[in-house]
């Protein structure tokens, strides 16, 4: 048991210090994003093919916010990252990358602007940043970390954490089995969300409906920070 508790003692010790490389990666996030105007996020899978249609999509969306002013703040890596960042290149818009550093798959894609390319260690400061800095997001076929990010805007601005942004999903085909369950058995039964709940966020096919539905919004409402 003394062994158990000495070892435990010295995690905690190196815990602490893990503090200040946590707090380095928000300021160096915080500093660089704020000097960026209003951006849109675009969530995706990392494993998404160029030939494929959501790939495509994901240039057209970002391409469209590029051209509208806004800049496109995506995951820094391959797939429907690199889509969004080279769309939003294409636009004339600011093409933002937040890489996450991982043994597998994480990369930087080619499309991100020099002074826009941020490397974090710890997810959880990198959804901080996403959140803080998104007008919006666009959220395209993925797997657990796209459901992550999208759950986690979902949840912010179902609990008033951040102002009401539009959250729009494209791909029907891809998200109408999980949403039936969201509304078949979260809300009818066990009553886990509200009604209202369920206009938090629209689904889409086209990269035009999605634009349509962020530019439609912004008609009615101003362009705020999030916290």
């Amino acid at each position: 048991m003394n062994k158990i508790k000495k070892d435990w003692n010295e995690i905690k010790i190196n815990d602490s210090w893990a503090i200040f490389k946590i707090m380095a990666e928000f300021v160096e996030g915080y500093e660089k994003m704020a000097k960026i105007g209003p951006s849109i996020s675009v969530f995706g899978s990392a494993r998404t093919p160029e030939d494929n249609k959501y790939y495509k999509i994901g240039v057209e969306i970002a391409r469209l916010l590029g051209e509208a002013g806004y800049g496109v703040i995506t995951g820094g890596g391959p797939g429907i990252m690199e889509a969004g960042n080279k769309g939003a290149q294409m636009g004339g818009g600011k093409s933002i990358g937040l890489n996450i550093v991982l043994p597998f798959e994480q990369f930087h894609n080619k499309y991100i602007d020099d002074d826009s390319n941020l490397r974090f260690d710890y997810f959880f400061v990198r959804k901080v940043v996403f959140v803080k800095y998104s007008q919006g997001f666009v959220v395209l076929p993925g797997g657990f970390g796209t459901m992550d990010e999208l759950f986690e805007a979902l949840t912010l601005i179902q609990t008033k954490k951040i102002s009401k942004k539009p959250v729009v999903l494209i791909g029907s085909e891809y998200w109408s089995g999980l949403m039936d369950w969201v509304k078949n058995v979260m809300l009818k039964e066990e009553n886990n969300i509200s009604e209202k709940d369920l206009d938090l966020f629209k689904i889409v096919d086209t990269a035009q409906d999605a634009f349509n539905y962020i530019d439609d919004f912004y008609k009615t409402h101003d362009l705020t920070p999030n916290f």
